[in-house]
């Protein structure tokens, strides 16, 4: 492609690359300037212009985002009309988002020209939020270019839809009172954001055996458990139950904060998340993460919360004040 000033009689078929006022209005930039738009720009006195002129080589900006697009579309993701060389990739559904940062690091090391932007990895969305946006950044872009920008755009992007409907919370009490709705409000928001109700209220004592049968009479597809007192030990209440239960206990435990006491195990094949205190709360938390990669994809290894510490740093809360400035 060629950028640059051309005078007006070299200019029909060329890309006007800056809006120009003429009679009665502006030419805007991006027109392909035919024969009434130069006399047009003739009469507001111009002799020349600044165009984009494309070669046999190139691509108009939006034929090649469109091409790109095609290639990033998967189920459950769409990708709108093309306008000023950008397509936006938008979720039709809820879920969460894999992206494939390598493909996206390779689509946007192959040119300048060419870009896309994400949103983070595995981030939840809900049908019409925006996913991803191409752009492509001159006028047009070379064709070899293009091609290798669309091989490694496949597999860019993968919607997690929902695998679960329904799920239970088992709450324990320690002694006669009920405990607080809160918490299991703040779940059932969170569940719904992703087309999920929790089955019939269930509340036990704070006590192993009784946590235990609760677990083994859960009737939904996914349990949590939000216990009356923090889980301080893979041996505690909670995980103990499970155990009891003839549950597996796969990790107690994550490096996200606030979050850290959470665990996650299974029962009789269904997951089981064990929720830290902090999920009482609607404010974004470790539990968030796990949950929502557990209930699209099916399931979550250790290695996966691992690798959660990096962006894990969330926010204080106030039962912990700035603590982890302290000396102490």
């Amino acid at each position: 492609m060629k950028f640059g000033p051309v005078p007006l009689d070299e200019a029909v078929g060329a890309i006007l690359a800056h809006s120009v006022a003429v009679a009665g209005g502006k030419l805007r930039k991006g027109k392909t300037l035919d024969a009434r738009d130069i006399a047009q720009l003739r009469d507001a006195g111009k002799s020349e212009v600044i165009v984009a002129r494309m070669s046999a080589e190139d691509v108009h900006e939006d034929l090649a985002a469109a091409e790109l697009a095609d290639a990033m579309q998967v189920d459950g993701l769409t990708a709108t009309a093309a306008s000023t060389g950008r397509v936006n990739i938008v979720a039709q559904a809820s879920g969460i988002v894999e992206v494939n940062a390598a493909a996206i690091h390779a689509v946007n090391a192959v040119s300048p020209d060419i870009t896309v932007a994400t949103i983070p990895e595995w981030q939840r969305v809900a049908a019409g939020d925006l996913v991803a946006t191409i752009k492509i950044i001159p006028y047009a872009t070379r064709k070899d270019d293009l091609a290798r920008a669309v091989q490694a755009a496949k597999d860019g992007l993968l919607l997690h839809r929902p695998k679960f409907t329904t799920a239970t919370l088992i709450e324990t009490n320690i002694g006669a009172d009920a405990p607080p709705l809160k918490g299991r409000r703040v779940l059932s928001d969170r569940l719904a954001r992703l087309d999920m109700t929790l089955t019939n209220r269930v509340i036990v004592s704070h006590v192993e055996v009784d946590l235990a049968r609760a677990i083994a009479a859960a009737e939904g597809e996914v349990v949590f458990l939000l216990t009356a007192s923090a889980t301080s030990d893979s041996a505690d209440v909670g995980p103990a139950a499970l155990l009891r239960a003839g549950g597996q206990l796969e990790r107690f435990g994550m490096p996200v904060d606030p979050g850290n006491l959470l665990f996650v195990g299974t029962h009789k094949n269904r997951p089981l998340i064990g929720l830290p205190g902090c999920a009482r709360s609607p404010a974004l938390n470790g539990a968030d993460w796990v949950l929502e990669r557990i209930i699209c994809t099916g399931a979550i290894s250790t290695t996966q919360i691992a690798r959660m510490g990096v962006g894990g740093l969330l926010k204080e809360i106030p039962s912990r004040p700035r603590p982890r400035l302290t000396s102490d």
